[in-house]
């Protein structure tokens, strides 16, 4: 779709799969609202205005979570609202203060801004596969994990799953409000987003792959990873939003893959990468394998980037940045 003359808004801009979602957006042609937390910070904005086509079409406003109408300006005058901005935690002590009152009041926040939209056409929510998977009964061998799993809040809990259950609440508490409040709403459910970084910053997924390499420090309890790439899982949020036929939720997970093939992988491609060897003395029994189904977010058009092709351009992405050395 040619997105000229058309306006969109993109809240926390500034983070991993947001700054992908600007890039990928602008190069659409439309005209982007990016807000980010704070314009005096140039880690939130210099990279976004930076990118192809932000000089003539890319408005940055600032705007925070826990302020009631702190989105009405950025979202004024837009036929989407694309809702990534959450804190990703996965370490926390105050789980309430650091992770479930900024995704659950905060989405209703930025819900109740675009709710005031005459020209609004659909809200494209950033959910998780962790809203997902952690139900009374988890996947197991053979399962397929698709749109109707449901993540239990209480499960999440019970588990000290705390970034699982903010997620897990924000996505209920949005599809409950654009229900009784006439909102069109999409959920994009995405694993664990590898791929280049825009950002000057290291995401927790970034950080956590660079470990993973670098140290053999598993961010995965289990050793399995849901993965899919950034650039994939931005093209899943636009095309949501462009297909008028979208609807309810969609899985965007690329593969299911242990970490012991992951450094195969990277052994792979990276042979003098020494640190990648360090995995190779584990002896860990490898758990059972399930996948998750593409099904529904490939009807919209969307096309899978190879895996061997994510974890490279990772690696290089890493390197260019300095945060990775051989």
């Amino acid at each position: 779709m040619d997105g000229k003359g058309k306006v969109v808004c993109v809240t926390g801009a500034s983070g991993f799969i947001a700054s992908w979602l600007v890039k990928l957006l602008l190069a659409r042609g439309y005209t982007v609202h990016a807000t980010v937390r704070s314009l005096a910070d140039p880690k939130k904005t210099e990279h976004l205005l930076a990118l192809d086509g932000a000089k003539e079409r890319l408005s940055l406003y600032e705007a925070s979570l826990a302020e009631d109408g702190s989105f009405d300006s950025a979202v004024n005058g837009c036929i989407c609202v694309f809702h990534t901005a959450s804190p990703v935690q996965f370490i926390v002590d105050d789980p309430q203060a650091q992770l479930i009152d900024p995704a659950v009041k905060g989405t209703l926040n930025v819900l109740k801004s675009a709710s005031k939209v005459p020209s609004l056409k659909r809200v494209v929510f950033t959910s998780s596969i962790s809203a997902v998977v952690v139900g009374a009964k988890g996947p197991v061998f053979g399962d397929t994990v698709d749109e109707t799993w449901f993540s239990d809040p209480l499960v999440c809990q019970q588990k000290n799953l705390w970034y699982h259950a903010s997620k897990t609440m924000a996505e209920n508490a949005a599809v409950k409000f654009s229900q009784e409040n006439g909102l069109d709403l999409v959920s994009i459910n995405p694993g664990f987003a590898i791929g280049p970084i825009l950002q000057p910053t290291l995401s927790t997924s970034s950080e956590g792959f660079l470990n993973l390499i670098e140290c053999g420090k598993e961010l995965s309890l289990d050793g399995v990873y849901r993965f899919v790439d950034v650039r994939d899982v931005a093209m899943a949020h636009i095309l949501a939003f462009e297909n008028p036929k979208a609807n309810g939720r969609y899985c965007v997970v690329g593969n299911v893959i242990h970490s012991s093939v992951i450094m195969k992988i990277v052994d792979k491609l990276y042979p003098s990468l020494d640190h990648s060897k360090r995995s190779k003395d584990g002896k860990s029994l490898e758990p059972l394998i399930y996948n998750v189904s593409r099904v529904k977010v490939e009807s919209l058009g969307l096309e899978f980037t190879p895996m061997e092709v994510s974890i490279k351009d990772t690696i290089e992405s890493l390197k260019e940045k300095k945060l990775l050395s051989f």
